[in-house]
Parts: structure tokens; sequence; C-alpha cells
């Protein structure tokens, strides 16, 4: 079976376009949603992100904890927000290299927003062989593109939820 390379999942959340982008576009308050991300590591600015913003993204995995170089390479306010992830390491970003590509598209549907967020596997060099392998090892025995539904889901669910709190109060 071929490999998965992009994952795409969706929500209606009950606030405005710009509403949903302003969240979404400030990579720090990610870790809020996401059941792997932690956040920004220290020095990432507070606003909302910009093309070409570089941050630090903290992760974990059960006891496993990483950090991503990241660069923001799309932010159409109300529209969609994008970045791509391009260095790992586990105290710091050392090993550089094509790794993903996060995007989120925001589009007015009836009186709230559909928030749309793709994870496209950049590994494209990696054999399949090899990819398959290590992604069963880092996610339990299932593809990366498998864990990232439930990461998406769990992410969109969480950020519909508390954003429809804050719209209410």
């Amino acid at each position: 079976m071929p490999r998965v390379l992009s994952v795409t999942r969706s929500i209606v959340v009950d606030v405005p376009p710009d509403e949903a982008y302003a969240a979404v576009s400030r990579p720090g308050d990610m870790g809020r949603w996401s059941p792997e991300n932690l956040g920004t590591a220290a020095g990432t600015p507070d606003g909302p992100a910009t093309p070409g913003t570089s941050f630090v993204g903290r992760n974990k995995r059960g006891a496993f904890r990483w950090v991503t170089r990241c660069t923001v390479t799309a932010a159409d306010p109300g529209l969609r927000f994008s970045f791509r992830v391009h260095a790992i390491g586990v105290r710091r970003p050392r090993l550089r290299g094509p790794i993903a590509t996060w995007e989120y598209r925001f589009a007015a549907e009836g009186s709230g927003t559909r928030v749309t967020e793709t994870w496209t596997d950049d590994r494209r060099a990696w054999p399949d062989g090899v990819a398959a392998a290590f992604d069963r090892v880092v996610t339990g025995g299932r593809t990366f593109a498998e864990f990232q539904v439930g990461n998406i889901d769990r992410t969109l669910r969480n950020l519909k939820r508390e954003l429809e709190a804050a719209h209410r109060t």
C-alpha cells in the first residue's frame, strides 16, 4: 500500500473566521489545544505570526520530549495559516531537513467557520519502507498519517470548545 503523505480534517466552530484565525496564528498558543504540542520556546513573539517568522515548537509524546524549528509560510488573516517544520532535536532543533507542513484554512460556514487542518509529510526522500518502520516505532504501531488523524481531531475539538466558550462570554 502506498504511503499516505497528507491528512486533512475539519470542524465547524461557532466564531467568525477572523477570530479562529487570530487564535491559530499564534504558534505559542497551540499547546492549549494540541495533544502533542506544548507551545513554543521562549523568544517567540506573542502576536499573530507573519510569513517568514521562525519559531521553536516544544512537543511531547508520552515521556519523550523534543523541539522543532518551524517557519511560517502563509499568513492570510481569516483565510489561511501555514508553517513548515524543517529541523528537529531533543534540546535544540539541530537535525535539519524537510519534516512536515501544517496548514489551517478558515471558511465562513453559516454563522461560524469551518476550520480545516492539514498535515503533510515532507519526508518525501525517505524510502517508504524506512518511513513505515520509523513511524511504527515512534507512534506505537501506526503510520504517521493514521496517528495524525487522531491528533488533528483532538486539536480541532479542543479549539472549538475553547473558542466557542470564549465567544459566549
